[in-house]
């Protein structure tokens, strides 16, 4: 774990959860597996604080506890892996949108913001929401949620959280040796069959809506607490069959079909449309029965991707046999042949494309760093991996003066290496070989850090910009909130005109302009994670 990972985390943790939250998984991060008592010590703060911290981050996963033992204190442990896939939010929702609707968003995003829930309440509560946002007498009936529910289990986006080692009731003493033992290892949720089961859940109804805006601010607060606590109350008291049964989002499958689209979409861009589905068609086929760390997908016939390709391309048998020739001649090595039988088997090359996929990354960042010229330099030392000053200025058909001033840039910013290769012992520079190489994997970790870096100064510039601004956000989200009630009350359009005027131009030109930034900076976050993300699946799998 790098420095800049550790200040990602940080800033990431303060942002969602507080600066409690922060200092306490900062500090589990550097110091490791710790027990309660060694962080009040270290951190220096009250107990209840530190108690309701660690349960905020072992609910979202982010924190793992583990038993040593009968008599022997319980040791905490973050996850810094499991922190930074905060960045990866807004990314997780908006896929679970694209592929399940509105519905499945809505339990997407209640799961990430809630860590983990049974069904019955996620159900219930995205039934509420979705149900605010219709026209007066419309409702969402919980079935349509439990269904949307089942699509995101049986596709594995959803999984349940694994059983509490240890929590179950030993009757004696004899026991207790075998619990202990097994918990001192973290269970993970694929190593219980009962991962991907649905339980029979007894949930009829419709959603609920809040309270309307017509009485008094006071009046209405003390009506939806009360409301709210009896509905709670009833839901607590009414069994619906999935009590203690907790759901989570599975990060590691939303990765997958993350990798899944890169792939595709590297397909669309260095061939065509046509190829790319087919791509997908046997990437489809083979994502069940495919292991997530598998160099490629299982064999696939030509029979069987052509009985499987949607009807709407009408691609006949002969041109499909041509695009599977064409992705397997193909240098990126998209698809590879394994077999004859069944007309011809093939495979899709995932780390192969994975690895083709980081080597074009780390040639955009040099010639958006260095131009295309140090670009030109870095791509041919990748293919002819050690050569000469005087090689390198012959195959990038550079002058000499040129070439070796952007050796040294290259080579001053760790993305080339020089190798010596002595004819004697002595290192005599007459009589030594100096050659430049240069190692994509070294690069990508350097790179990523740099990632990791760009991030966390991104995150630090929109907390600095929202901050020497709060005073006008504020008077904004006042206004809008008043212009709101007013709507509701259906004021009249003078009164609403007159409550809009209370902003200046002046100041409506600044909230323009600071929200243009603001959205320019998630912008940035965004495509910076999309370079994290190819960058780690490469790393992951080499």
């Amino acid at each position: 774990m790098t420095t800049q990972e550790v200040r990602l985390c940080g800033l990431l943790l303060r942002e969602h959860f507080g600066e409690v939250v922060e200092k306490v998984g900062t500090h589990l991060l550097k110091s490791g597996a710790q027990n309660l008592r060694t962080i009040l010590h270290e951190t220096g703060m009250p107990l209840d604080l530190v108690k309701k911290a660690l349960c905020v981050l072992v609910q979202h996963g982010i924190c793992v506890f583990r038993h040593r033992g009968p008599g022997r204190p319980t040791d905490y442990q973050s996850s810094c892996d499991r922190i930074l896939r905060i960045l990866r939010y807004p990314r997780y929702i908006y896929t679970a949108k694209t592929l399940y609707g509105d519905t499945g968003e809505l339990i997407v995003e209640e799961l990430l913001q809630r860590g983990e829930m049974t069904m019955s309440r996620t159900v219930k509560t995205v039934a509420d929401r979705l149900t605010q946002n219709m026209e007066d007498g419309q409702s969402m009936d919980y079935s349509e949620v439990s269904s949307a529910f089942c699509k995101l289990v049986e596709t594995h986006f959803l999984q349940r959280c694994p059983p509490v080692a240890g929590a179950a009731k030993t009757d004696g003493a004899a026991p207790a040796a075998p619990a202990a033992q097994a918990s001192a290892s973290v269970p993970t949720p694929e190593s219980f069959a009962d991962c991907y089961k649905v339980p029979q859940v007894t949930l009829r109804g419709r959603g609920k809506r809040r309270l309307s805006g017509e009485d008094g601010e006071d009046q209405r607060n003390a009506k939806k607490a009360k409301m709210d606590s009896e509905v709670d109350f009833c839901f607590i008291v009414t069994t619906h069959g999935d009590e203690g049964i907790y759901w989570q989002v599975n990060f590691e499958r939303f990765h997958l079909h993350f990798r899944d689209q890169a792939i595709i979409s590297a397909v669309a861009n260095k061939l065509d449309q046509t190829s790319s589905e087919i791509v997908r068609t046997m990437l489809r086929m083979s994502e069940v029965t495919t292991p997530p760390t598998a160099s490629c997908t299982k064999p696939l016939s030509a029979n069987e991707i052509f009985r499987s390709l949607p009807g709407s391309y009408n691609i006949a048998r002969p041109v499909l046999d041509q695009y599977l020739t064409l992705l397997v001649d193909d240098p990126m090595e998209f698809v590879g042949r394994a077999g004859e039988s069944g007309g011809g088997m093939y495979v899709v090359n995932l780390h192969k494309v994975l690895a083709n996929l980081a080597r074009a990354t780390l040639e955009s960042i040099v010639q958006e760093r260095f131009g295309s010229r140090s670009a030109r330099i870095f791509r041919l030392l990748l293919r002819k991996r050690h050569l000469e000053q005087k090689q390198v200025e012959d195959f990038a058909m550079i002058p000499a003066k040129e070439a070796k001033d952007m050796l040294y840039m290259l080579l001053s910013q760790n993305l080339v290496q020089l190798q010596e290769i002595p004819k004697t012992p002595d290192f005599a520079p007459s009589r030594t070989f100096y050659l430049y190489t240069c190692n994509q994997l070294p690069t990508a970790r350097m790179l990523l850090q740099n990632c990791y870096k760009t991030v966390a100064n991104l995150i630090v510039r929109r907390l600095f910009e929202s901050k020497e601004s709060k005073r006008l956000l504020e008077k904004s989200q006042r206004i809008e909130a008043i212009l709101a009630s007013l709507q509701a009350s259906g004021a009249e359009p003078e009164q609403l005109t007159e409550v809009e005027e209370m902003i200046t131009a002046p100041e409506r030109q600044q909230l323009d302009s600071l929200r243009l930034h603001l959205n320019k900076l998630d912008l940035a976050e965004n495509q910076v994670d999309d370079t994290i993300f190819v960058l780690e699946s490469y790393i992951s799998s080499t």
